[in-house]
C-alpha cells in the first residue's frame, strides 16, 4: 500500500572545490496523510536538504519523492514552507501579505478576501490584520508566516524550525496553537527541529538522521501519546520522558558529535605544564 509522500532512495550531492560531497545517502521515508513528522539530530545532517527536496527546492542526484502519486519535480503550492525568520514583505500588511500567497490558487476576490480573514483567524491575527510587519511581535509574525502557507491549502506543510528564534513563553504558544490548527485541519507536517522536546509534543513520529557527510534516517520513533497534549500534564507522563530519553540517548550517545569538555581542574593542570 503506497503512502502519502514517499522518500525513496534519495540522496543528494554537491560539487566543490575539493570534490563531490555526499550530503544525504539513501533516505526512506513514508509518510500518512495527516501525520505530523519531526526530522531531529545535529548540524549538518541534512534535515534543512530534506525538506528542500520535498519542496522541489533542490533536486535528488538518487532516488525520488512522490506526493499523493505525482512525482516531486519542482516547487508548487501544494508544498508550502514556514520559515524560522518569517519572510513578510515589509511594504505589505499582514493582510496583504497572506492575500499575495492566496492569489496564487484563487483568482476571485471575494474568495479571496474570505481565505485571508478565515486563516488569519485561525491564527488568532484577525485583530491585526491592517498593521505592517514592523509593528508586529516576532511571535504574532510567525504566525502570520503559518497563516499565510495554510492559506494555500498545501498538502504539506514544511516548516523549518519555525519557533526556533523565539523566547520560550512565545514558542510554547505557538506550539499550542499549532497543535490545535492541525487538530482542526489534518494537515500533513514536516518540521525540523533541534528542541527534543517539541519534537516530542507536537509529533505522530520523530525522524532522527544520523551525522553528515552521507546522512540518512538513522532510527524513527513512534510518538503513541494520546491527541490532545497538554504540556503541563505531560511534564508528569513517565512515557513521555522515556520517549524524550529515547532521542536523547540517540543524539547524545549513537550520534555523540561534540567532545565533553574537560573538567576546570583538568585545564588548569594542562596549562601550568
Amino acid at each position: 500500500m503506497k503512502s502519502y509522500l514517499e522518500i525513496s532512495d534519495v540522496g543528494i550531492s554537491f560539487e566543490t572545490e575539493q570534490g563531490s560531497f555526499e550530503a544525504l545517502s539513501r533516505v526512506n521515508l513514508r509518510i500518512e496523510k495527516g501525520e505530523f513528522v519531526s526530522l531531529i539530530g545535529h548540524s549538518g545532517c541534512g534535515k534543512s536538504t530534506v525538506l528542500n527536496l520535498v519542496a522541489g527546492l533542490l533536486e535528488p542526484t538518487l532516488g525520488g519523492i512522490i506526493l499523493d502519486g505525482r512525482e516531486v519535480a519542482g516547487p508548487g503550492p501544494e508544498r508550502a514552507m514556514v520559515f524560522q525568520n518569517h519572510v513578510l514583505l515589509p511594504w505589505l500588511s499582514v493582510q496583504q501579505n497572506v492575500a499575495l500567497a492566496v492569489a496564487q490558487v484563487e483568482s476571485d476576490k471575494r474568495a479571496v478576501a474570505e481565505r485571508v480573514d478565515y486563516y488569519l483567524s485561525l491564527v488568532q491575527m484577525d485583530h491585526a490584520s491592517q498593521k505592517m510587519p514592523h509593528e508586529l511581535s516576532g511571535g504574532m509574525k510567525q504566525r502570520v508566516g503559518i497563516a499565510r502557507a495554510l492559506s494555500l491549502s498545501p498538502k504539506v506543510l514544511l516548516m523549518d524550525e519555525p519557533f526556533g528564534a523565539l523566547d520560550a513563553l512565545t514558542r510554547a504558544h505557538l506550539q499550542d496553537a499549532l497543535m490545535a490548527i492541525q487538530a482542526e485541519l489534518g494537515n500533513t507536517v514536516i518540521m525540523i527541529t533541534h528542541d527534543v522536546d517539541e519534537a516530542v509534543l507536537l509529533s505522530d513520529r520523530i525522524v532522527m538522521m544520523t551525522n553528515g557527510p552521507s546522512a540518512t534516517v538513522g532510527e524513527i520513533l513512534t510518538v503513541d501519546l494520546p491527541r490532545p497534549r497538554d504540556r503541563v500534564a505531560l511534564a508528569d507522563d513517565p512515557h513521555y520522558h522515556k520517549l524524550r530519553q529515547q532521542v536523547l540517548r540517540f543524539l547524545y550517545e549513537k550520534q555523540r558529535k561534540v567532545t565533553p569538555l574537560k573538567a576546570a581542574g583538568q585545564v588548569r593542570s594542562k596549562l601550568r605544564a
